[in-house]
This record gives structure tokens, C-alpha cells and sequence, in this order.
């Protein structure tokens, strides 16, 4: 049960039903925040049934770009966190406009109407970093190159909230986990499902690396940054394992620990059509107090634990 010793400071979160969202409602609920989430519930209409019985849980069906709806919302709230987002470079070249409008117009519309004392903290990505040398490992001062039309929308709607100021801005490295919303295409979680259903993964340009970070360590980076907000106004932060910049082939190394008999295919002949490649630092956040605790080998056991019973569960006859 919530502890309430926040004083009820009122957090509201956008798009707080899908896969981040449900674990971070459901962390500042416990936690004792009063929470209102607004989601259109494209993809679960359940994620956040377990919070209806708690009187610091509101939730609210919407569209983030319905500007007489959010008008209200953002009213007298202490925290806005805006979630809803188009996300990943397939999903966002497939419907520009939409992502546009989503990613980018309903922050501007946020930045330009919430009140100057309410606080901001807006999810961003390492995207951003585009495509890197192999020497060049990215901190918050690397020049940003973003290659997707996902990553420009989301580096736009960091300028937008920076610049107003009383904002902090979380760049997430690629996340991985279980979550009350479980999404099957990140990266980790899709090479796990995967393996587990052909015993087989078949990885091209698996030199590209990636950055990862743990769906519990964003959760909490959050929940840290809103009970700290004044040690880290107005500034960037990578959001990612120090020890988690690793090649697609090494990630397929490490489940391949998991699951014996899995076999590794390094395709040469096919093109990835998501181009990014780099390595990132998340140094300056660890230095202000947070360090991720769970580790991506870590991460896998639980995945391959979760969709193992999830499977004997979607099979079990009665």
C-alpha cells in the first residue's frame, strides 16, 4: 500500500498504460504520488487494473493530442511525464504524420500551456547518436545525429522542453523487461521470444551495438529524479548499463548461455533497416546517485522465466 509521505504531489503521465507507463504508474502509486494517467489504449485495455482500487490512481481514456483534454489535465500538476509517443524507427517511418503530431505537437502544446512551476521530465532516446565510430563512446555532450524520422521527432521535443525550462530530459538506451504491458518488439525481448520458439536467431549486422537498460532501472531513474528533481533541472541524462554496450552477435552470445541448444546465425547477406550504431555513457547520471542494478544477462533469465510460464499458461487444457 502507498506510504503517502510525498504529501501527494500530483504526477501526471501520458500514454502511463503501455509498456513503461504501467510499471511507472504503478511505482508512483505504490510510492504515494496522486496519479493521473491519459492513454488511448491502442494496445491493452488491462495493463493498469490492478491500481483501480487506489484512491491516488485516476485514469482518464484519451488522445494526448485532444487540446481541450490535456488543457484540463495539465492543470495544478507538480509533474508531467509525457510517454505517449510513436516508438522506433519502423513504427514512426511507417506513419510520419502521426508520430510527428505525437511525439513532437503534443509536447509543444504541453511546453507552451503547463504552468512555469510545474516540472517536466520527458523520455528521450539514445537514438539520437545515430551512427558512430567505433572509438567514440557517447556522452550527453556528443554531437547528436539522429537517422530516423523517430529520433529527429524526439531530439525536437528535447529542445522544446529544455528551453522552458524546469525540465529534465532521460535519453533510455534500448530497454528490455517485463512490464504489466508486455511489448515483444525490443530488441532483447524479441531475440529471447525467438529463441525460445525456433531455437534458432538469425542476426544481421551483428556488429552494430546497442546500449540497454532494464525496464526497473528506467522505472526507477524516474522515481529517483521526481523525490531529487533540483540535482538534475535543465540537463541531459543517458540512461543505460555502463557494462551494457554490446553487439547484436554478443547479445545473441548471452542468451545463447540461457539456451543451450540455440543456434546463431551471422547473416552477412541482409541489411538491418534500423542503422544505428554506437556506444553510449551513462557516467553522469551514476554520478548524481543512481546506478541500474539489473544486469542484461540478468534481464534474460527473467524473460526466458516469464515467456516460459507464459507459454505453459496459454497451453494449459482445464
Amino acid at each position: 500500500m502507498p506510504s503517502f509521505k510525498q504529501n501527494m504531489k500530483k504526477v501526471l503521465i501520458t500514454g502511463g498504460a503501455g509498456f513503461l507507463g504501467s510499471k511507472l504508474a504503478t511505482k508512483l502509486v505504490f510510492d504515494g504520488f496522486n496519479v493521473t494517467v491519459v492513454d488511448k489504449q491502442l494496445y491493452s485495455n488491462n495493463s493498469l487494473d490492478h491500481l483501480i482500487p487506489f484512491s491516488n490512481f485516476n485514469f482518464v481514456f484519451g488522445d494526448v493530442r485532444n487540446k481541450n483534454l490535456m488543457r484540463k489535465l495539465i492543470k495544478n500538476k507538480d509533474f508531467i511525464i509525457p510517454l505517449a509517443a510513436l516508438v522506433g524507427a519502423p513504427l514512426c517511418e511507417k506513419n510520419k504524420k502521426l508520430a510527428t503530431q505525437t511525439n513532437l505537437e503534443a509536447i509543444s502544446y504541453i511546453v507552451k500551456n503547463v504552468k512555469k512551476s510545474t516540472k517536466i521530465i520527458i523520455p528521450s532516446t539514445e537514438s539520437g547518436y545515430g551512427k558512430t565510430d567505433k572509438n567514440v563512446v557517447c556522452d550527453e555532450n556528443t554531437p547528436v545525429n539522429p537517422i530516423s524520422h523517430y529520433g529527429k521527432t524526439k531530439l525536437e521535443s528535447e529542445k522544446l522542453v529544455l528551453n522552458r525550462g524546469n525540465s529534465v530530459v532521460l535519453r533510455l538506451g534500448t530497454v528490455f523487461g517485463i512490464s504489466y504491458r508486455f511489448r515483444q518488439d525490443l530488441l532483447v525481448n524479441n531475440l529471447v521470444t525467438r529463441a525460445l520458439k525456433d531455437n534458432k536467431l538469425d542476426i544481421f549486422e551483428g556488429h552494430y551495438r546497442r546500449n540497454f537498460i532494464s525496464i526497473e532501472d528506467v522505472t526507477n531513474t524516474f522515481a529517483y529524479i521526481i523525490k531529487n528533481f533540483h540535482k538534475f533541472k535543465n540537463e541531459i541524462f543517458n540512461v543505460g548499463l555502463g557494462d551494457g554496450n554490446v553487439t547484436k552477435i554478443q547479445l545473441a552470445k548471452l542468451i545463447k548461455k540461457e539456451i543451450k541448444n540455440l543456434k546463431i546465425i551471422d547473416n552477412k547477406s541482409k541489411k538491418d533497416p534500423d542503422q544505428r550504431d554506437y556506444s553510449v555513457s551513462s557516467k553522469k547520471l551514476e554520478k548524481r546517485g543512481y546506478k541500474p542494478k539489473v544486469k542484461l544477462s540478468e534481464g534474460i533469465k527473467h524473460l526466458i522465466k516469464y515467456l516460459n510460464k507464459k507459454n505453459y499458461s496459454n497451453n494449459y487444457n482445464y
